[in-house]
């Protein structure tokens, strides 16, 4: 069984349904969970993101705005290109600056779920690798 597997069913926001819109960006199962409307008349996004264990979200950068990341639970990885990943745990917090090259999803024994406050549009680019991701030590 893998860890913090009770995010499927009993994390602080809904799952969501699987992420199919944006599946085309992901490796692996993701689920998204819509948390403020666009009848809200705002200009941001909010969304609960559950990742499976794996699971991860291609390379990408936000441009016109930001991202902030506020992680609800689980363990996952975050990180920026040239950088090294950092490990991530519940109630920690990532600030991502416009045109911050990035990508963030579960570590491979764990569920992984963070509230996302998206403004601007995203450029998706090439996919995190199985090479670089299995580097990675939980």
């Amino acid at each position: 069984m893998a860890k913090n597997e009770d995010l499927k069913t009993n994390g602080v926001f809904p799952t969501g349904e699987k992420n199919e819109a944006y599946a085309q960006y992901f490796i692996g199962q993701s689920y998204l969970q819509k948390l403020v409307s666009s009848e809200d008349n705002i200009d941001f996004g909010v969304s609960n993101v559950t990742f499976e264990p794996g699971c991860r979200n291609d390379w990408h950068i936000h441009h016109n705005g930001f991202q902030i990341l506020l992680v609800t639970g689980g363990e996952g990885w975050y990180q920026e290109w040239g950088k090294p990943a950092q490990l991530l745990k519940k109630g920690d917090v990532v600030v991502i600056k416009e045109g911050v090259k990035h990508w963030h999803g579960a570590t491979k024994d764990s569920w992984f779920s963070h509230v996302a406050i998206t403004k601007g549009n995203s450029e998706w680019l090439e996919k995190v690798t199985d090479e670089d991701y299995n580097k990675l030590s939980d």
